[in-house]
Formats: C-alpha cells, sequence, structure tokens
C-alpha cells in the first residue's frame, strides 16, 4: 500500500463467477500470488457467482452444458439438488482448493486511469492501483426490461428471470410470458401445470433444433457473436444465436399448446397486454425473460465503447486498451468459453507485464530511469523516457501500443 492508502497490485480480476475463477486459477499457475501480486473481488455474498441466485426449481439436472472449471472436475452431483447448491458447493471447495483468496463481499463502483499508467479500481472496500485488469463481471446484475406504452398502468405483477421464485407463487394466475430463450420455455413448462392460463409471446417466432448440439455447431455460434465484438457491436448470448434444443420435455409442451407462440403484444394494460388487431389477453402476472446485459459499467469512466455501442475485443484485449480483458463477454460467455477465455486472458496478461518488466530494465540499464523504475509499469517508464528526453537525454523507445 503506498502512502495514499491505494494498494497497489500487477492484476486486479473483478468478478469469481466461471470466468473470473478461471481467470484467478491460470494466474495462481503462473507464479503470480494471491494477495501479493493479483487480487480477486467479487461482490457477492459466497461462492458460486449468478447460479447462486437461481431459482430453486432450477435443478441440476436441467442444467445446459456447464463445465468444469480448470484443474478439478465436478463430479457425482445429484440431478435432482438446486443448481445454486451444487455449483454452490462446488465453486467454494474450488476456491479452498487453489487457495484463490476471493475478497467478498466487495462492490467495484468505477475504473479510471490512475498514475504511471495504472488503473484505479474503486471499490467499497477501498481502491487498488493495478497494471493490468480482467473483468469477469457477466451479465446477471443488467436484467433488461423492455418498455412498451401503458407498462405503468398495469396492476398484476411484473417479474424478471432475475427475480423468478419458481412455480408455486403463480398458483391460479393468469400469466403471460414474454421471451423466446431458454429461460422462457422452462418458466412455462414449469408454471403451466399449476397456472390457470399461460399465454407466451416473443418477438420473433421460436427456432427449435433436433438433433445433437455438435462441436461444428457450437463453433459456429460462437463466430457469430465473435463477429458482433469485433465490429464493436453490444454482444449477442451464445444462446440467442444456437436455437433451442428439443427434448422429451419440449416436445410434450408443444403437443400440448404450452408453447404455442404469439407475436409480441403492442401495449399493456391495467389488467393484461393488447394487439393493435384488437386481441387482448387479461393476465395476474407479466414474466419477463428477456435476458441480459453485460454489466460493464464500472468500466464507463475509461470511454471504451465503440460508436456501434459495445466495447470492441482482439481476443479477450479491449482494442482501446490493453491492459484489460473481458472474460465472460460475448464469445466467450458459456461455461466453457468462459474457462478458455481465462486462460488465454492471462497469457496475454503475463506477456504485457513481461514486457513492462523489460522495458523498465532497458531503461535503467541505460540510465534514463531509477533503478526502481526495472519494476515499473510501461507507463512509468514510458514516462521516465520522456523525461529524458525533454532533457535531451536517450532517444525514445518504440511505443507500446495500447
Amino acid at each position: 500500500m503506498n502512502n495514499t492508502g491505494v494498494r497497489d497490485v500487477d492484476v486486479v480480476v473483478i468478478g469469481a463467477g466461471q470466468a473470473g475463477l478461471s481467470a484467478a486459477h491460470h494466474l495462481r499457475r503462473s507464479g503470480l500470488v494471491p494477495e501479493q501480486d493479483f487480487v480477486v473481488l467479487d461482490h457477492a455474498p459466497r461462492p458460486g457467482g449468478a447460479w447462486q441466485y437461481r431459482w430453486p426449481s432450477l435443478t441440476y439436472g436441467k442444467v445446459h452444458g456447464m463445465h468444469s472449471l480448470p484443474g478439478m472436475e465436478l463430479t457425482g452431483a445429484d440431478p435432482a439438488r438446486p443448481s445454486s447448491e451444487v455449483i454452490g458447493e462446488y465453486f467454494t471447495a474450488y476456491e479452498e482448493t487453489f487457495g484463490l483468496r476471493v475478497r467478498r463481499p466487495v462492490n467495484v463502483s468505477a475504473v479510471r486511469e490512475g498514475e504511471g499508467g495504472r488503473l484505479l479500481v474503486e471499490t467499497s472496500q477501498g481502491v487498488w492501483a493495478a497494471r493490468a485488469l480482467i473483468s469477469a463481471t457477466g451479465t446477471w446484475d443488467r436484467p433488461f426490461w423492455p418498455r412498451y406504452p401503458g407498462q405503468e398502468l398495469f396492476r398484476g405483477r411484473q417479474l424478471h428471470t432475475a427475480n423468478y421464485p419458481g412455480p408455486a407463487e403463480f398458483a391460479g394466475q393468469r400469466v403471460v410470458v414474454v421471451g423466446g430463450g431458454a429461460s422462457g420455455t422452462q418458466h412455462l413448462m414449469e408454471i403451466a401445470p399449476v397456472a390457470a392460463d399461460t399465454t407466451w409471446v416473443t418477438r420473433r417466432p421460436p427456432v427449435f433444433r433436433e438433433g445433437e448440439f455438435t462441436e461444428e455447431w457450437g463453433r459456429a455460434a460462437v463466430a457469430r457473436v465473435e463477429e458482433r465484438v469485433r465490429l464493436g457491436l453490444p454482444p449477442q448470448s451464445v444462446v440467442s444465436v444456437t436455437a433451442l434444443p428439443v427434448n422429451e420435455a419440449i416436445r410434450a409442451a408443444r403437443a400440448s399448446g404450452v408453447l404455442d407462440r404469439l407475436p409480441m403484444f403492442d401495449r399493456i394494460t391495467e389488467n393484461g397486454v393488447a394487439w393493435d388487431d384488437g386481441r387482448h389477453v387479461e393476465a395476474d402476472v407479466i414474466l419477463w425473460a428477456t435476458g441480459f446485459r453485460a454489466a460493464v459499467d464500472h468500466l464507463a469512466p475509461l470511454h471504451l465503447r465503440e460508436p456501434g455501442g459495445g466495447i470492441r475485443l482482439e481476443g479477450t484485449r479491449v482494442a482501446r486498451d490493453e491492459r484489460i480483458h473481458l472474460v465472460g463477454y460475448g464469445p466467450s460467455a458459456s461455461t466453457i468459453g468462459a474457462n478458455r477465455a481465462g486462460r488465454a486472458a492471462v497469457r496475454e496478461v503475463r506477456a504485457y507485464l513481461r514486457r513492462a518488466l523489460e522495458l523498465g530494465r532497458a531503461l535503467v540499464a541505460e540510465g534514463a530511469a531509477a533503478p526502481e523504475a526495472a519494476d515499473a509499469g510501461v507507463a512509468d517508464a514510458e514516462a521516465a523516457v520522456a523525461g529524458r528526453e525533454r532533457a535531451g537525454g536517450v532517444p525514445e523507445p518504440e511505443p507500446v501500443r495500447r
């Protein structure tokens, strides 16, 4: 900690879900020491990432494609147990096994430009000054609520997937479920047996996919999401481009009419939803299964967004700032993608830190900076060179791209 109370560290990891733990694991494997060389900050009260907030009826057996974290398999889990419990216990064991020492609950409010090329990470537990940042904040904290005319007039209850309580609370009620993704179909199939009536509405006709999801199909889906990120557009979820997998439960729900879909309504009334063609459906509850957006507001002070509204990445690295990596964002939002992204981000972060150290040592050897600059960041070394240049000293080295 320096004399301003700011704690210096090489790397800050924000978020301890799948992507954040993967990054922390690879940082540890690369020789960096938790708390000394890197710190992992998580706003949740306990291990489990966003999984700890999932509704009780989402059992582990219903989870699609949960991939084990690197170095420790998740085996023998009871498929009838809530996924929040299974994965929460798994993440707890993982943190303890690898000594990751996650700090929680810590809320990160902002990341700003600091001195000497460091990034200031402002939190509810003080400020860290980092040479590099791995942001693994996912999407759960930013549920997307569409706006429709009359929404404020509705006398019933409006919920989002983020606070879905399970089917029991909908017994005997008329429920409109909005959204054509996996959550929307799961909610419908759970609620329909206990509700008085259910109605499913989506912006586009849902696409169901029969057959196995092959590795080739998965790669093609990820590539479509990745292309948007490369163009600086807001990312879509990987699930949004893979279609809905058909299983026996889906087939039964389609056959019974539970998954008969209506186009999106035009407005909301006091007691339901209405279309311009005169159709009206009465409802006690509107359940918005409308997805989430990337939780990256803490990065706003750095102005990383492109004109298209997204943050452009080169791999996991932010194109506008090579010190910053996003994992679990866009193409790495799946559990297996998060694992790979954590490894890739750490590889690049380590290379960046090595370049900074080598540049600092080179400057010391040339007499362009004081010995302590050997351990300084790239920008510290560049600042030393700039000062010497103004004094008529050594020529400026090759610039480091940011």
